[in-house]
């Protein structure tokens, strides 16, 4: 008979929150590709808002109704945190910064700091300690967002909005990463948890402010609804929840690093942004740290 390694194991059961957090990045870059498109139509904040937390909170409806909105052993602290992290919050603050900000620049500003809050909030509030290999790989991510950053500072005008919403966004991220490890809640349940309520809260806003979804071509409307509703509401919020239920906050955080990269690429196939030698440098870079701050080249398979 042929033993199998621990470490072979713990490989596979690592698996599913490997293909969780790289799914939600390729989705992320998407996202942000269909936000800036969006800047250009009548769809608001608040539509889109709409939009994105509708669609998960009618799928996932027989799951929140049966944890009810205010599930009893989830402290109202930690559920607050993860639908302003996840939801409401950070979506508005984001979408409003995604529009005046080129979409290489997103990536940079919100997906390459959410590993960084991710570890920091780690390491200060709850006491995580990274081992070499791991702070190693946040220094390389470091190095590649800085060589997407010096490309996107030297080739766009950023205002000020875009250097303190896309941020304080990866922060709020990073936070609800962390809210939701420590929840007990399953993915399904904390993303119908975050959407319904986050869907609730945006329609209290369309009731204030207004709404011009009836004013857009469906042919728009089902881009946003595919994009916004379908993936980034729904699959995306998943895949992540399974990468932190399986990763950890911190580890799975990490994997946002890839984001600027696949943004910088998707912004010059669809919305004609350069991309060249140094963006390709920063990838291959960024992808390494990605491997070494989530841990996936310290498992050795062992006969």
């Amino acid at each position: 008979m042929v033993a199998i390694s621990p470490e072979i194991n713990k490989s596979s059961s690592l698996a599913p929150g490997y293909t969780g957090a790289l799914v939600t990045v390729f989705i992320w870059a998407t996202w942000i590709i269909a936000t800036r498109h969006s800047s250009g139509t009548h769809l608001g904040t608040i539509d889109l808002g709409l939009i994105r937390y509708g669609v998960p909170a009618l799928v996932l409806a027989p799951v929140w109704l049966k944890t009810r909105l205010l599930p009893r052993n989830v402290p109202f602290l930690l559920l607050a945190i993860m639908v302003c992290g996840a939801g409401v919050l950070f979506f508005q603050i984001t979408t409003f910064a995604i529009h005046s900000t080129p979409a290489a620049a997103v990536g940079v500003l919100l997906g390459g700091s959410m590993p960084l809050a991710a570890a920091l909030i780690g390491v200060v509030l709850f006491g995580e300690r990274p081992d070499l290999t791991r702070w190693l790989g946040l220094a390389a991510i470091v190095a590649g967002l800085a060589i997407l950053l010096t490309i996107a500072l030297g080739s766009h005008q950023i205002s000020w909005v875009s250097f303190v919403f896309l941020p304080l966004g990866a922060l709020l991220w990073a936070g609800y990463t962390h809210a939701f490890k420590r929840s007990g809640l399953t993915a399904l349940q904390g993303g119908a948890l975050i959407a319904v309520w986050s869907f609730i809260i945006h329609l209290v806003l369309a009731a204030f402010f207004g709404t011009t979804i009836i004013e857009v071509p469906l042919p728009e409307l089902g881009l946003q609804f595919l994009s916004q509703g379908v993936l980034s509401g729904l699959a995306a919020m998943l895949a992540y929840g399974i990468a932190v239920r399986s990763l950890g906050g911190s580890q799975a955080a990490a994997f946002s690093a890839l984001t600027p990269v696949l943004a910088a690429i998707g912004g010059s196939i669809f919305l004609d942004e350069p991309i060249g030698v140094w963006e390709i440098a920063a990838a291959i870079i960024t992808g390494l740290g990605v491997a070494l701050s989530t841990g996936i080249l310290s498992h050795r398979i062992r006969g």
